[in-house]
């Protein structure tokens, strides 16, 4: 599989899959993203991978800024609460709430890590595993062709490789 990075047209229609990558700040990247041409890829059932912040630029507003989310699932991000330490830079374990595709071979209190300051605040059948620091937040997404990671996958050892072998499985 062949990576190409794509900020707008043909590449990204082209694409077998598009990564939101998590790295930045919600208003800074809300600003820059093409958001009218990553849901029409969305609705045309392009899968599309969130990762850390390019998982909250599915929902549509955070507290860490101005700016507008695609609105991919309701609800918001949120601040992680003054009792714990912020940002969480560190190993956490996964609660897997759903067993589904995106979550085949990865155990209940399977550990992955974190970089964040900021959550998705969402309830629905679209959260796959949460995770516990200081609240308890979805940390696994996945909705029809819309997969999100509020961890980093490619730092998370094993269980990151599974999940992200499964991304690939679902895409193909």
């Amino acid at each position: 599989m062949e990576t190409e990075i794509a900020t707008r047209g043909r590449a990204l229609r082209d694409a077998d899959a598009v990564v939101l990558p998590g790295v930045g700040g919600f208003q800074g990247a809300a600003s820059k993203l093409p958001r009218d041409e990553v849901l029409d890829l969305a609705d045309g059932g392009k899968t599309i991978v969130g990762i850390c912040l390019g998982m909250q630029l599915f929902f549509g507003q955070s507290d860490e800024g101005a700016g507008r989310g695609l609105d991919l699932f309701p609800g918001r991000v949120k601040r992680l609460p003054d009792s714990v330490k912020v940002p969480q830079m560190g190993w956490n374990t996964l609660r897997v709430k759903r067993r589904t595709d995106l979550t085949d071979g990865v155990g209940d209190g399977s550990w992955v890590y974190f970089v964040h300051s900021y959550y998705p605040d969402t309830e629905g059948d679209w959260v796959q595993a949460t995770c516990d620091y200081g609240v308890e937040f979805p940390s696994l997404l996945g909705k029809g062709n819309v997969i999100g990671t509020q961890f980093h996958p490619e730092k998370s050892g094993p269980t990151g490789a599974q999940i992200l072998r499964n991304i690939i499985r679902m895409v193909r």
